[in-house]
Order: C-alpha cells, then structure tokens, then sequence
C-alpha cells in the first residue's frame, strides 16, 4: 500500500489544452516562424504550476482517442454539435505529447474510452491503494467521482486560485445529499456541451428540487404521474431520454487499464529532451523554471522505459525441416492485431501464429518437438471451473513466444483420453518445466485422466504473488501490467454469466485456438518476463523450493477430498432450527414487539427509536442506523437483547454457511468435500481456502466446534489424526528477538502465559492466578499483533493505565523483543519491506507515511508479518515434506485438510503409531530454530475428537 501522503495527479488534458487556447485568444502567442503555441504555453504554465505547489508523487495525463466511444453507439448524435477542432489545437496536441514524454511524465488512453472513463478508472483503484488523488480539470462532471481520497482540482486560472473540491465541496456546489446524485442531475438537466439532451425545460435549479424532493431520477420517474403542469408532463413524456442521458453522463470507472503505481511515479525531466521542445517553442522562460539557467548541465535525467513490444512472427517449430512439420505450415495462417496501449510512450503491435493441431499424425508431431524442449507452458480448456468434475474440450501449447498450437479434445472420454496419451509423456517427462498460470487447477483436470504431470513447475500466478502480494494476480492483468496487452475476454466466446451463457465446447474451433493459443502465450511470455524479477527480489528459492512444491501437495489433497457424514448435519441443521426459533421468540419477548430480525432497518428503529438504547446511535451512510457486530458487541453489556442478537446471527450463519452448505458441496462423482486451497490470496504467505473456506470454521463456541463432528474418515479402517502446531507465532516471535526468558520457557516446557504473568506481576510462578494469566496470555498475542493499552483495555475489560502498566512492565521484563520491534521497523523504514526467515516479502509503503494512523498500521504490520509469514512458510515445508514422506512409504493415510496451524489426515489404523511419529517430527523440524517447535496430536473418529 503507498503512502497516503503520496499524491497522484491525473490531468484531463483536452479539457486543459482548449482551455489554454481558449485564454489566449484574444492575445496568441506566436514563434518567429509563425506557430501558434497558446496552447501549448497555457498547458506547460499549468503543468509547471501544479508540479511546484502541489508536489506530486505520482503524474499521469489521460487523452481521448479519435476512436469513438460506447456512447457513441448509444446515442449517435453524441458531441454531434461539437464545431470541428481548431486548427491551432490539432497542432498543439503532438507538441504536448512531446512536452509530456520530455517531461517523463506517462500519457494515458484507451481506444473507445474517453480521458474522464481512463481518470475515473485509475483514480478509483489508487484511492483503494491508499492515494490522495486530485483529477486535474475544469469538467463539472467528474464531480461524480469524489469520494473519500479523491478530488476534483481545478487549477488557477485567469486570476482565480486553485479550487481542491472533495466530498462536502461538490455536496454544497450541486445541492444535493449525496455525490452519485451528479449524474441523476445531469440526466436532469442533460450537457449542452457534449449533446446530451435531458428533460427539456429542466436546469440546474429545478433540476435540485426535483432530486431534493425525491432523492433519484428512478424515482422522479417512478412518481412522474404526482408532478404536476408542464414539468410533469415534460418528465413522463422524456423519461427514456432521461435514463439515456444519465447513461451518457455517467464516467465509466471500469476501463481495461492497469494500475501500476512504479508507472506513475514523478521523475525528473529529461534535460536534452526539455532543451530541444523549448528551443523549437521558443519557451525561453519556461525552460528556466525547468531546467534552471544551465540547462545543459542540469545533466539527463533517469528515464522510463520505452517500449513494449510483443514478437513478431517466428518460425514454426523453430528451423526444423522435418517432413512432419510441413503438415503445419498453412498459408496465410499468421493474425496481425494492434492492441490498444494504455500507459505508453512507443506504441507496440502484436504479430501471432496459433494454429490448430486436430489430427493425430499433428498431434504426435507436436507431442515430440514438445519433448525436446527444457520448458513449455501449457493451459487446459474445459467445461467446468470445478476441475474434479471438468471434462477437456482442448489443451494449447506454447514453448516459442508468439506462437501457439491447440489440440482439441472430443467429448468422447476414450477418444479425450487417447489423445490425452499421446502427450503423456511429455507431462511426464522429468527433464521438461511445465509452466502455466495457476497450475493447479490445470493438474487437478489431467488427473481425471489418470494423468500425473512430472517434472518441475513455474506457475506465473504464483511468481507474481511473490513479487507483488498485494497486488491481483491474474492473467489478463498481468498482461496488462507487463506487456501493455489486453487478452481476448472469456465473456466474448461464451457470454456474461447468466442463462444464456455457453460453454467452451460450443464455441468453434478456430475461434478457441485464438483463445487458448493466447493464453499460453501470454503465460509464456509473462514467464520470461516475471523469472529475472524473482531473482532480482531474491524470491527464486522461495519460488522453487516452497510455492511450486506446493503446488503438488493441495492437488493431491484437493483431489482427496474428505468424507462428511451427511446425517450428523441433518440433525444439527433440525436443532439449530430450533434453537433459532426459541431465540427469535425471546428476543421479541424481550423487545415486546415483533419484527424482521434480519433487517437491519427494522431492527436498528426497535433498538434506537423504541428501545432507546443509545442517546446518539450511530448510522450508516444511508442514513440507517449501524447494527453491525461492533456495534451490538459494545452494548453486551448494557442491555441483553443485544447478546441475543448476536447469537441469533451467530446460530443462522452457523446453519446456513456450514451446516445446510456442507452436503450441497459433496462432490457427486466421488462422494466427498473437496475444498480448494488459494496460494495467492493472503499478503502474509498463509493459505486460504474456498468451498468452504475451512479457515471460517467457528472454533470458539460449541456449537461452531461441533461441526467439525460431520468430518470423518472415509470407513472404519481409518481415523481422523489432527497435528496443531502449539503456540507457533510465539515460538518464532522467541526466536527472532533472542529473548532468553522466553526461549527457555519453551524450551523446558514452562507454561509461557503463565511464566509472563509470573514476571510481570513480579510474583513466584506457584502463585499465578487464572485471571493473570488470561492477561498475560493476551499480552503475549497482543504484543504479535503491535496491540495498543487501548485494545489491551479493551480486550481484558480494564483501564487504559492499566494495560498500559502491564504493557510497560512486559517490555521491562522482556526487552529484547522491544528490541527486536524497534529494530525491525527501523529496517522496514529503510527499506520499505520486511521478510520471512525465507525471504517472503511484505511492502509497506505506508512505513513512512506522515499520517499517523496509517504508519501505525504499517508499524504493526512489521512486526507480525515476518513472524505470521514464518509460520505460514513452516507448515508449507511441513506439508511438503510430509506428503514426500507418505508417498515415499506407500501409506494408505492421506494429508485431507490444512486449517490455520492445523494438518488433518485420513490415518489408517494399521499405520498410526508410524504416521504420528513422523508427523511430530517432519512438523517439528520443518523450519529449525532456538526455540523447539510442539505439535499436538490427537486420533478420533471424527474431527472434533481428534482435534
């Protein structure tokens, strides 16, 4: 996350170059050889002006396109009325061009999208990564975009200072409520500059009343019959045109343009570049301000990179003139395409051959030049996005960038899997990488066909997650990212989600092969692109020894799955039904009325108009009243209604989300749950997972830990053996700051809560009490997670002096992990990351910030990152080594589940005593450190018992 203190600037620049023009009208500026510069003058003034006062961190400048735009096909009379573009304008327009890239400052476009779609887009995402962000126009309309971290700028301008308008400034400028009601007021009173016509008769002023009166144009137009004389009659008689008008109006904040904030980063001018525009401008004055009164010594600045080009057309199956390769060769087979740049300086085009491989004499070709490669990406194209249950309607191929080949694969399963045969060997051939983006899905589908792929594994989705953990890991923004390339959406073969979308079997083969060969190439190149980059961020090992590893052990068990015994949840599902109902009644009972507990509405009115609870409740931005679960959480324990509730919400998520969702989620074929694991989700390195995500799995009631009773093993010859790792994060927390009380506290099996409580309270450790201790306990987890007196108060239901004694006296007793907290984030403030005992990274670029909320968090975030990553890196090699062990041996138990420190096995009784050993001490030494690792181990017939 950047600094909040970091700024970026995105300038509308048509809107400030005619503006520029505009200015000077009446008085041009002009060279000795006759060239009209106003507007490229008023545009630099302007620029130089923002870059001086305002100091940006981050600059990008968005241009429109002459491509038309989606509101252009809506309505064709769009701008329609526009007088053509002056001359002067036309030429200005490459000078400011050159001015920017001199400038090194990026230019921003997308075909089909106009410059406030490419701003509202890239603001919307900065504002999410922690900018202030100041859109640079006159333009009244970007007032739709303003929210909390984004703002409109209108810069100085004939006398006038520069206007910042946030929230309460468009507010108070349109006279509305609330800021999405700019676009209904300019489908009110439509844009006479861009041809949008509105409600005839209708501006501004009525325009306010209209959505004063009835909060939104849908229902101005819903209630258009209650409006009385000309207006309503206007109102009904245009309602469609005031729907299309609002459409026009609204800026698209969905563009295809990726956010990269390294690409918008301020950097110095360029001083030859600078030197040689100014000279043909004859800016004499300006190119003081910008370069000072040596220019030619001000030295060249450090420039961006240039180009992004896509390869052009290669030879097919390298020189080989193999007789079998000539099958290959169709004329006029090559796809030229110019994908639309996004942040660009030179424009690259793409020049591709992908080709379809459908017999099997091709197949067996392609399948031998694939196994003399040392690497080759490959993508699966199925019927299903559950891999357990998905059928292959084609594979493609690709080991030379720009080049692909598609097999595809009949529904038939003999047919399917003989041609799945043909290339067996090459996915088992152990000298051959296989690359891909998110591999694991792709194994998982070649399993069904009794297909295991060997040999090592590069998964780009993976490689970036280690480079960029916070960031989205997707293909088609990767592509964006690093190849300034768009992919071909999946929506534009099958449809948007929905009853009438397809399936990839229904969509012609050639237009697949586009598709697929796409995919693989893309994943290749992004491949050759992302490896230099692991290395350079020292993640290679990482990468290799840990992720990629992985990758194998969550298929494996993924594709296990676990049994569930369906009728546990039935009769779970019955008694919460139940339970639920008995709530419900006494909660009415309680507020002596009934009403619909699960709406917030009506249940905020019961708690805060008619109960009274609160003398100033707090609301929602919908002017609601906040029933959320901090919000009845702190009533606990002034009013008992408010723990009813929760434990009505807590039993109906318990119901719904586990125990009614579990059997809906058995896999038909195989009869079990097979959740899928994420690898690239969380930034600290664990796990999540999904369908169901385990991690969810209430633990801390009864009720909650009962559902682990419906996980069983799959019959009576197996049991369900549990290993948790005991109090890992505090054992590593020992390590790292050296400290020698905690370390031999764990290392002699001493009780490290109550040992903390002995010495903070300075009292013999005989004489602990229950209640220190659950203090101590706090402070030591507190501590991992950087807690504050004030959440320590909190959490203990104590004054905030006296956590703040306690937190006082654990430093005291404990200084070396003070130490190690202030040594790491003195390192994190250099530079700019922390990183597990492997390497994994965390970036905090809010470390420096000088908000002091968010450079605490960042503070925090320090701190137990390296530690919560740590742990996440010792199951990961845990669970490697222990599926290594269990195949190496030929057992018949199974590694099922991985919640948090927790592996679950399906054990078979025969092998329990041998499996539990090994498991303690692969689990145990996964990751050696001073401080001794413990597990504990626990056999049952169900997951509940064992753990």
């Amino acid at each position: 996350m950047p600094q909040p203190s970091q700024k970026l600037f995105l300038l509308d620049a048509f809107a400030l170059i005619y503006r520029a023009h505009f200015a000077f009208i009446k008085a041009p500026r002009i060279t000795s050889t006759g060239m009209n510069t106003s507007a490229v003058f008023g545009f630099t003034n302007t620029l130089l002006e923002v870059l001086k006062k305002e100091a940006p961190t981050h600059i990008g400048v968005a241009f429109d396109t002459p491509k038309k735009t989606f509101r252009h096909e809506q309505f064709g009379a769009y701008k329609a009325q526009r007088e053509a573009q002056p001359e002067d304008i036309t030429i200005a327009i490459p000078y400011v061009k050159r001015l920017l890239e001199a400038m090194n400052i990026p230019i921003l476009l997308v075909d089909g999208y106009e410059a406030d779609d490419v701003i509202g887009t890239l603001a919307r995402c900065a504002a999410e990564e922690g900018f202030e962000v100041f859109m640079m126009t006159p333009d009244k309309d970007y007032g739709q975009l303003v929210r909390e971290h984004v703002y409109m700028y209108k810069p100085a301008f004939m006398g006038k200072g520069a206007e910042k308008m946030g929230v309460p400034e468009i507010l108070d400028k349109w006279q509305i409520e609330r800021v999405e009601q700019v676009i209904d007021m300019l489908g009110l009173m439509g844009d006479a500059s861009d041809n949008i016509p509105g409600i005839p008769g209708v501006g501004e002023k009525t325009a306010q009343k209209l959505i004063a009166q009835y909060g939104s144009l849908e229902n101005i137009l819903a209630r258009a019959g209650e409006i009385k004389g000309k207006l309503g009659e206007r109102i009904r008689e245009h309602s469609d045109q005031a729907i299309m008008s609002r459409q026009l109006a609204t800026i698209d904040v969905n563009v295809p343009i990726p956010f990269s904030a390294k690409d918008l980063i301020h950097e110095e001018p360029d001083a030859e570049k600078v030197n040689a525009l100014f000279d043909e401008l004859e800016f004499r004055t300006l190119r003081r301000r910008v370069l000072g009164d040596d220019p030619l010594a001000a030295g060249q600045a450090k420039q961006k990179s240039g180009t992004s080009d896509k390869p052009g057309q290669l030879d097919l199956f390298g020189s080989s003139t193999s007789p079998d390769i000539a099958a290959f060769e169709k004329s006029n087979s090559t796809n030229q395409s110019e994908p639309t740049p996004v942040i660009y300086r030179t424009i690259a085009t793409s020049v591709h051959d992908y080709q379809t491989v459908d017999t099997p004499e091709l197949m067996a070709s392609l399948a031998n030049y694939l196994n003399q490669q040392k690497e080759f990406c490959f993508d699966t194209e199925t019927n299903s996005l559950d891999a357990l249950q998905a059928e292959l309607v084609g594979i493609a191929f690709a080991y030379k960038a720009g080049e692909a080949f598609y097999v595809p694969v009949p529904p038939e399963r003999e047919q399917a899997q003989a041609i799945v045969d043909i290339f067996r060997p090459v996915f088992e051939n152990e000298n051959i990488t296989k690359i891909g983006q998110n591999l694991k899905y792709d194994l998982l589908v070649l399993k069904n066909y009794d297909l295991e792929v060997r040999g090592r594994l590069a998964d780009t989705m993976l490689a970036h997650y280690l480079l960029e953990p916070e960031q989205r890991h997707g293909m088609d923004r990767l592509a964006m990212n690093y190849l300034q390339y768009e992919p071909v959406a999946i929506e534009e073969l099958i449809g948007k989600k929905g009853k009438n979308q397809s399936t990839m079997r229904e969509v012609p083969v050639e237009e697949v092969t586009e598709y697929a060969g796409e995919d693989a190439d893309i994943t290749l190149q992004l491949h050759q692109l992302l490896v230099p980059e692991l290395k350079e961020k020292a993640a290679v090992k990482l990468f290799e020894g840990v992720e990629m590893p992985l990758v194998r052990v969550l298929t494996a068990m993924e594709c296990e799955g676990v049994r569930i015994d369906t009728d546990a949840l039935a009769a779970m599902s019955q008694q919460l039904e139940t339970d639920i109902k008995v709530l419900e009644t006494d909660i009415f009972a309680t507020a002596e009325t009934e009403f619909n507990l699960n709406s917030p509405k009506q249940l905020g009115e019961v708690l805060f108009d008619k109960m009274n609870l609160v003398k100033n409740p707090k609301k929602t931005r919908t002017g609601q009243y906040a029933t959320g679960e901090d919000v009845l959480s702190a009533l606990e324990s002034e009013h008992e209604i408010a723990r009813k509730i929760l434990d009505y919400r807590e039993l109906q998520k318990l119901k719904s989300t586990y125990v009614d969702a579990l059997p809906m989620l058995i896999n038909p074929i195989t009869g079990r749950l097979h959740t899928s694991y994420n690898q690239a989700v969380t930034a600290t390195g664990r796990l999540s997972s999904t369908n169901p995500n385990l991690q969810n799995i209430p633990i801390r009631t009864v009720r909650g830990r009962e559902i682990r009773k419906a996980f069983v093993p799959r019959s009576e010859e197996f049991q369900i053996l549990s290993a948790d790792y005991s109090q890992i994060e505090l054992r590593i927390m020992a390590a790292f700051s050296g400290d020698p009380s905690m370390i031999e506290a764990f290392n002699l099996g001493r009780d490290i809560h109550a040992t903390t409580a002995s010495k903070v309270f300075h009292i013999p450790l005989e004489e602990v009490t229950s209640d220190m201790r659950r203090q101590a306990k706090s402070v030591n987890f507190g501590i991992i997670y950087g807690i504050s007196a004030f959440g320590l108060a909190r959490n203990l239901g104590i004054s905030r002096s006296d956590a703040s004694d306690i937190i006082k006296a654990y430093f005291e007793e404990f200084p070396a992990v003070k130490a190690y907290m202030d040594r790491v984030i003195m390192e994190a403030r250099e530079r700019e990351y922390v990183e597990t005992i492997l390497g994994r990274r965390r970036y905090l670029a809010d470390i420096n910030s000088r908000n002091q909320t968010n450079r605490g968090f960042a503070e925090r975030n320090a701190i137990n990152a390296p530690i919560q990553g740590s742990a996440a890196d010792m199951i990961k090699l845990a669970m490697i080594n222990i599926q290594g062990f269990i195949e190496k041996e030929k057992l018949r138990s199974r590694m099922i589940l991985q919640v948090h420190d927790e592996l679950v096995f399906d054990a078979h009784r025969d092998e329990l005593d041998f499996l539990k050993t090994h498991v303690e001490d692969l689990m145990q030494n996964a990751l050696p450190m001073e401080v001794k690792m413990e597990t504990g181990i626990g056999v049952g017939a169900d997951w509940l018992e064992a753990h």
